[in-house]
This record gives structure tokens, C-alpha cells and sequence, in this order.
């Protein structure tokens, strides 16, 4: 292939080019006369930019903060006009001496900041995260409350940049915080505060005294309670699952924002709303009255599940304050504590439903069978044998629906010889097989839904235990064995850093393993039982085919899925396959004999079998059918 080189003449046609380019510079570099005009015009725009910021600290759209008050001095006549101009009515609280307020009582503990009167620290005294860091709820500017209000003066104000001047004092066993935003010592807004002993309940009054001539009644009070929630499992991901804003509105209907992305909604008659961590809530609760609107929004932070976050979800509530005789006064409550159904009912204001149980149904069974069971048990038990002893009294108490199944499945394996000889006489006429076997199955008594209804029982079950493991906030940090904690995923080995297999994740797990291993022997178990039964049926899947497939699927989705999951989740799945194993060899070689069984169903055969109204339907419907398919063979002829 020639090689191409660079010749002179390219040479001198770049050097040419270059040197145009610096002419065209050179010459259209501005004259000394140019740059003075331009000066002379730039000095003109700035005069003209400090001119219309002048009329705009004028205008009555103008929004008006106050950022640092600390260097105030009240003596300092310039000051005090500098202040008036800017903070009108309240420049008087900026002329006050401020400081944060703290108190604990037992279980929170709590800083009201100096800055917008509100909560800036809430940590949790009695619980640590999965590395031990004390549980913050509110910590870092993590938060915001702030209520937008427009004053008679046209000013608009945010309270949130704003000082206040705090006063805390007892009433009997009850410590009172008193944030007060104050245009004079007898008039004022204030955000009181009572905090109960070892209560996560704090009742919060916003009112005003005095300010009916300095609040514009024109325009909308708007409070404005956004939240950033800060991860304190193990696993980022699996807490995000269980992150989620809840509410209660119209008389106790509950909803909830989407879980993933971003979500908002506006709702009438909030009656309390939840920004949940998993474990822990922050919620704020309408006392008197429902909140009338409130524009909620999420938007999930975690973008990337494989990479460690410090944030989950962001929260945001906005609504509208009454005003009556042009003054504030909301009662609300303030709940910051566990997500524990025991701890969230006590207040009867239904906050238990925001524990995520399941819907309906499963929801029941959470709430009036297995919580109360579980916290029966594990009052007097470990909780990992609490587990243990839980999913063995629910195995037999659902023994019988394996009972169901296996004698389903036995009556069909005795059958399945005149079935063949059925499905081999009408070979050419597959509908008038089915009629026969159906007829067949019904005089003796068997029939391939008798072994599926039974298992459809297991379903609300199996998913209420499904809902209640993760979201069990008395197996939080509990140890079993080699888990450190039932609530999360037991890890045995921690993979590199920076390494993750997709799906699976970057540790393993031993529960799961152990599920899945005694997944797959109980459905070996099954499967070997339900390949001798009924052969395949025209127009029906073919279950056998599938089994062979599920046989290795279900353990290895099994492993894959809940490696992240809670452990107690998976031990509950491992114990309870390790007994439905136990009791379907009790069932097989002890309780079931075939040839009784076989006895009975002759019985049944000969008794006469009185047709259902919809066996006689269905019957009739197969015919037609057939007198159709018949009728149109005949026409292509």
C-alpha cells in the first residue's frame, strides 16, 4: 500500500493559511476609541442593573431572608434601619439574642435550631445502625419545615431563614419548647413543642398572637416539609424496597407514593402522612382537622443499586394553613421513632398502617395472626427460635393441604391406566376423550383440581410471611447462628471490592443456599409423584415437562433472590421445607395405602354420579363443539 507523505507545497499552503488568520486578527483588534466607547457602555448597563435592583427591593413580589443574625448589634442605629428595610416587621427578632434548644427525654434526642424554629437534629437514643452510628432521622440540613408567609408590608418571608428565640420549661414530667419569631415581646409566631418522657410522639402547635395586622390575609400561608432519609441498613437496596411515602386520607383510606423514581400527587383530607425509612418513620399528624391539600412527591436517590448511597428517598409535602381572624393555629403531632406496630398503635391514629403487611387479606393475617403470634413466641424463645417453632406450628396446621395433594395425586397414579386406555381408544376424537375422562375422574372421585385448590390456600399464606419477615422490626439486629441480623442477609463470605455479580450482588449468603437445597429435594419428592399420576391431557400444559424445568429453577431463583433478602426470611423458607419434606414421607408411608385407596375409588366408580348443573353445562358446550368441528369437515368435503 503507498505510503502518503506530506509534501512542500501542502507545507506552504498551511504556512499561508496561518498567516492570514493572524492579518485578519491584527486588523480587526478594536482602536483605542473603541474600547473607551465600550467601557464608557459597560459603566452604563451596571448603573442601569444597580438602578432596577433598586426598584425591585421595593417591589411587593420581593421574597425577603434574613442568613446570619449573630453580628447584630441592637445598639447599632444603622444596623436597626438596615434590618427595618429588609425584615420589616420581624427585623425586631434579629435584634434578639438566639440560641438552639436541646432536650432528651429518654429516647429522642432533640435540637431545635435558632434558625426557622424547627427540628435540626432528631437522633434515636436507643437504636444504631448496621456499623453501630447512632440512628439520626434528622441530622446535616437533611430537613426542612418552613411556612411562606406575605406580610402586610408586601414582603414575603420564608420562616426557615428567619431567627427565633427559644424558652424551654416543664410542665410536671412534660419539658414545653417554646420557638417564638417575634415582631414585639407580645406579638409573635411560635412553634410549641411538648415532649413527653420516653415518648417518639411530640405535639406541635404553629400559632400566631399579635400578627392579624402584619400577616397579608390575601395571600396563601403555605407550609412546605421536605425530608431527605438517610440509609441505615445494610444493604441500600433492600432498605430502599421498604422506603416509601405512606398516608392516610378520606377516614382512614391508605395510599402510598411510587417506590421507585420519581412520584408526586396532590391529596385531599390528609389525615396523617409518613416519610418511612424501612425501619424508622418521621410523621407528621393532623390533630384537630385533616389537612384540607397537600402536594406530596418522592423521588428515589438510589440510582445504581451496586453502589453504596448515603440517601434512599426524598420527601416533600406541601400544603396550605388555615388563617382565622388573620391568625395561625394548627395542632399537629410529630412522630419520630421505629416503624414497630406495637410502639405505632398505641396513639389510635391508625399509624400501623403504614407498615407495609401486604394488602387486604394479607394484610390481616399479619395484623391478627402472625404478629401477635411471633411476638408471643419470641417473648419467651431467641428469636431465631421463635422462627423456628412459628413455621412449625404453621406447617402443621397446614398440613392438610399437603394431605389433599398427595391423595390427589395418588388417586390420579391409579387411575392413569384407563385414562391411557381412554386417551388411545378416541385418538381421532380428542373431544370425546375429554368427555370420557372427565366423566371417569368425576364417579371416582379424582380429578387434577383437587390437587391445586388445596395449594391455593398456601398462597395467602406464603405471601403474608413473605410481606412480614422484612418488615418485622423485632428481628432488627437480632443474632442467630451466624447471622448478625434476622432483618438482613446473612453473609458468609464478602466478595473483593469492587466486585459484584449481577443479580446476586457482591456477598453470599447461607440461608438462602440452604433454602434452596431443600426446595429442590421436596420437589424432587413431588415431581417424582406427580410424573406417575395422570398423563397429559389434550388442551392442558404439560405439567410434567414443566416440573422437570422447575425442579432446578426454583432453588437456583431461590439463591439469585433472596442472597439480599432477610435472613429470617430465608431460614423460615428452609425449616418449612425441611417439614413439608418430613410430613410428605409421614403422609406416603404411613397414612395413605394405595390399595385402600384404589378400594374406594371402585366404590365410587360403581356408585351412579349424579351430574352438576355445571358438569352437565360444560358437557353440553364440549358437544356442540364437536357437532361444530364435524359439521365443517363435512362442508370441505
Amino acid at each position: 500500500m503507498e505510503e502518503k507523505k506530506l509534501d512542500v507545497k501542502s507545507i506552504i499552503g498551511f504556512v499561508l493559511i496561518f498567516g492570514i488568520l493572524l492579518f485578519m486578527m491584527w486588523q480587526n483588534q478594536p482602536t483605542p476609541e473603541e474600547i473607551a466607547a465600550d467601557k464608557a457602555k459597560q459603566e452604563q448597563i451596571d448603573a442601569d442593573k444597580k438602578a432596577k435592583e433598586a426598584v425591585i427591593a421595593q417591589d411587593d413580589t420581593i421574597v425577603t431572608t434574613a442568613d446570619d443574625f449573630t453580628n447584630i448589634n441592637p445598639n447599632d442605629s444603622l444596623q436597626q434601619v438596615a434590618l427595618n428595610n429588609k425584615l420589616g416587621a420581624f427585623a425586631y427578632a434579629a435584634s434578639l439574642p438566639s440560641q438552639d434548644a436541646t432536650v432528651d427525654n429518654g429516647v429522642l434526642e432533640l435540637t431545635f435550631s435558632k434558625k426557622g424554629g424547627h427540628l435540626s437534629e432528631v437522633k434515636l437514643s436507643k437504636f444504631v445502625d448496621f456499623d453501630s452510628i447512632p440512628i439520626y432521622l434528622v441530622k446535616d440540613n437533611n430537613a426542612s419545615f418552613n411556612i411562606n408567609l406575605g406580610t402586610s408590608d408586601s414582603r414575603i418571608f420564608n420562616t426557615k431563614d428567619l431567627p427565633f428565640q427559644s424558652k424551654v420549661t416543664k410542665n410536671g414530667e412534660n419539658t414545653l419548647v417554646s420557638m417564638k419569631l417575634k415582631v414585639s415581646e407580645t406579638k409573635f409566631l411560635e412553634y410549641l413543642y411538648v415532649i413527653k418522657p420516653n415518648d417518639y410522639m411530640i405535639d406541635f402547635t404553629i400559632k400566631s398572637q399579635g400578627l392579624s395586622n402584619v400577616i397579608n390575609g390575601s395571600q396563601e400561608v403555605k407550609l412546605d416539609w421536605t425530608q431527605t432519609s438517610k440509609r441505615h441498613d445494610q444493604s441500600v437496596s433492600y432498605e430502599n424496597r421498604y422506603t416509601r411515602l405512606t398516608y392516610q386520607h378520606d377516614d382512614g383510606n391508605i395510599d402510598k407514593l411510587s417506590q421507585a423514581g420519581e412520584d408526586e400527587e396532590t391529596v385531599e383530607d390528609v389525615e396523617w402522612l409518613s416519610f418511612r425509612q424501612h425501619f424508622f418513620s418521621s410523621i407528621l399528624v393532623a390533630n384537630d382537622k385533616p389537612l384540607k391539600s397537600v402536594a406530596l412527591t418522592s423521588k428515589d436517590l438510589v440510582e445504581d443499586e451496586d453502589i453504596d448511597t448515603l440517601f434512599t428517598k426524598k420527601y416533600g409535602a406541601k400544603t396550605v394553613l388555615a388563617l382565622s381572624g388573620n391568625e395561625l393555629n394548627e395542632n399537629y403531632g410529630l412522630f419520630y421513632g421505629p416503624t414497630e406496630s406495637k410502639v405505632l398503635s398505641k396513639y389510635d391514629k391508625n399509624l400501623e398502617a403504614s407498615i407495609p403487611l401486604g394488602w387486604g387479606l394479607f394484610g390481616w393475617i399479619n395484623a391478627y395472626l402472625f404478629i401477635p403470634l411471633f411476638s408471643f413466641l419470641s417473648s419467651y424463645l431467641p428469636y431465631g427460635i421463635a422462627i423456628i417453632v412459628m413455621t412449625v406450628l404453621i406447617k402443621l396446621a397446614m398440613s392438610f393441604v399437603q394431605y389433599k395433594q398427595y391423595l390427589s395425586q395418588m388417586k390420579m397414579k391409579i387411575l392413569k391406566p384407563e385414562l391411557e386406555a381412554i386417551k388411545e381408544k378416541h385418538k381421532d376424537n380428542k373431544m370425546k376423550a375429554q368427555q370420557e375422562t372427565m366423566a371417569l375422574q368425576n364417579k371416582a372421585g379424582a380429578s387434577p383440581l383437587a390437587g391445586c385448590l388445596p395449594a391455593l390456600i398456601q398462597m395467602p399464606v406464603f405471601y403474608a410471611l413473605f410481606m412480614f419477615f422484612p418488615t418485622a422490626f423485632a428481628l432488627r439486629q437480632k443474632k442467630f447462628l451466624w447471622a448478625d441480623d434476622l432483618s438482613s442477609f446473612d453473609s458468609i463470605y464478602q466478595f473483593p471490592d469492587g466486585f459484584s455479580i449481577p443479580l446476586y450482588g457482591d456477598h453470599i449468603s447461607l440461608f438462602p443456599i440452604l433454602a434452596g437445597v431443600a426446595i429442590f429435594f421436596y420437589m424432587k419428592l413431588t415431581t417424582g409423584q406427580q410424573q406417575m399420576s395422570a398423563p397429559q391431557q389434550e388442551g392442558m400444559p404439560d405439567m410434567a415437562k414443566m416440573m422437570k424445568y422447575m425442579i432446578y429453577f426454583a432453588p437456583v431463583m431461590m439463591i439469585i433472590f433472596f442472597n439480599s433478602y432477610a435472613s429470617g426470611l430465608s431460614l423460615y423458607y428452609f425449616i418449612s421445607n425441611l417439614i413439608s419434606i418430613g410430613i410428605l414421607l409421614v403422609i406416603k408411608n404411613y397414612i395413605l395405602d394405595e390399595d385402600k385407596i384404589l378400594a374406594k375409588i371402585q366404590v365410587q366408580k360403581a356408585k351412579p354420579k349424579k351430574e352438576s348443573k355445571f358438569q352437565k353445562k360444560m358437557k353440553d358446550m364440549m358437544e356442540q363443539a364437536e357437532q361444530q368441528k364435524q359439521a365443517q369437515k363435512r362442508n370441505k368435503k
